[in-house]
């Protein structure tokens, strides 16, 4: 059986009420990625070496986007940071997003995100990609 990889099949949508939402296909999108913060499992070692496991419920993490520095996605992201920084801070946890590649038959979805920081400006010869980190309370997956 043959399978096919192609970026292009996944597509995302990041959202904050006060901006309203950016649909990421294409345009200038290098990658995405989704990482777990913590472990889900670990162990306790007796002196006898008996070993208790305890499951962990954490589903906190982080999302990366790298995005071409000149892509309409650089500069949603540049307004939308300026706006959270002087805005309420109830507002600045509000971005959510929805990734699914069809390929895969994946749904990623992050929730009570906000900025870990504010992206890298390089300035070179060449054009660059720039990585915009985001904190999320809540990362899934199905």
């Amino acid at each position: 059986m043959q399978s096919t990889y192609a970026f292009e099949d996944f597509s995302a949508i990041i959202t904050h009420k006060a901006m309203g939402q950016l649909t990421l296909q294409g345009s200038g999108i290098g990658t995405i990625t989704f990482t777990m913060a913590n472990d889900v499992s670990s162990h306790d070692v007796a002196a006898d070496g008996s070993v208790m496991t305890s499951k962990i419920k954490a589903s906190n993490g982080t999302v990366a986007i790298a995005v071409q520095q000149t892509s309409d996605a650089n500069a949603w992201f540049t307004r939308l940071y300026n706006y959270l920084v002087t805005a309420s801070s109830k507002e600045w946890a509000g971005i959510s997003l929805m990734g699914t590649s069809a390929v895969m038959q994946v749904t990623h979805t992050g929730s009570n995100m906000s900025f870990q920081k504010r992206s890298d400006k390089p300035y070179q010869q060449q054009g660059q990609q720039v990585t915009w980190t985001f904190l999320a309370g809540e990362l899934t997956e199905r």
